[in-house]
């Protein structure tokens, strides 16, 4: 029997919440709210994780500049400090080379980068996910009990129509959802027609315009904090902070 599940529990008892980002698509900003999201906590005095967990794509670590210093290891491996978040990712094993994951790979690779980590006491590990509804999310929710979801979707039929799908399947296996945000609005008067559609599983948590600074603002943290992206993210902080998903956990 495979220990690494039990490992996992104990490697998480210390966090008091735990969130993913997801949004079942590529390309619909998940990893930058992921990433300002844990910017934004942290300034605000919350102890802080950032979990890169797409392992074909990683990409938290450009967005926010991190240095490729190694984690320490010691009795696991303990995230470096980063822009005052603790940050782990999977480019810490592969580097830049292409990670040519496919079946149990996954669920193997997955299950040891939560059972090596050693987050220690913090207040919010916020997971960015892959894209999909591939092994990465099953497994994800198989290990991760205490897990709370936000999506993030685009105002687009086809974007909206693949949230709804992992709505429901989140729904079905009772995994708690904060809510939904819009981003790369082009009208942040206007909500989205496809809103509606999603409320009806998860709460809306605001809109977030389209950005034209936001990329060259990437790789330096302190201007990614800066951006209209980061301001209007903020504004669905509070929600996130008074959320009672926690209530619902699945046990």
């Amino acid at each position: 029997m495979d220990p690494r599940p039990s490992v996992i529990v104990r490697r998480l008892a210390g966090i008091r919440r735990i969130l993913a980002v997801s949004g079942g698509k590529g390309g619909i900003g998940k990893s930058s709210v992921a990433s300002v999201l844990a910017l934004i906590l942290s300034r605000k005095g919350y102890r802080v994780g950032l979990l890169d967990l797409d392992l074909a794509g990683p990409s938290t670590h450009m967005i926010l500049g991190v240095p490729a210093t190694p984690p320490i290891e010691d009795k696991g491996l303990i995230p470096p400090e980063f822009a005052g978040l603790r940050f782990m990712s999977v480019i810490y094993f592969t580097g830049d080379h292409p990670t040519a994951f496919r079946g149990s790979d996954i669920s193997n690779a997955v299950t040891e980068i939560l059972a090596i980590t050693l987050w220690n006491a913090l207040d919010f590990l916020i997971m960015d996910m892959p894209p999909g509804l591939g092994d990465t999310t099953l497994d994800v929710i198989r290990l991760v009990r205490r897990m709370e979801y936000l999506i993030v979707t685009v105002p687009s039929a086809i974007a909206a129509q693949v949230a709804k799908k992992e709505l429901s399947l989140l729904r079905q296996l009772h995994v708690p959802v904060v809510g939904f945000i819009e981003n790369m609005s082009r009208n942040i008067r206007v909500r989205s027609p496809f809103s509606p559609d999603l409320e009806c599983i998860g709460p809306y948590l605001g809109v977030i315009p389209y950005d034209t600074t936001l990329e060259v603002a990437l790789g330096d943290a302190d201007r990614l904090i800066e951006t209209d992206f980061s301001r209007h993210l903020e504004r669905a902080v509070p929600a996130i902070e008074a959320s009672n998903c926690l209530s619902s956990l699945r046990l």
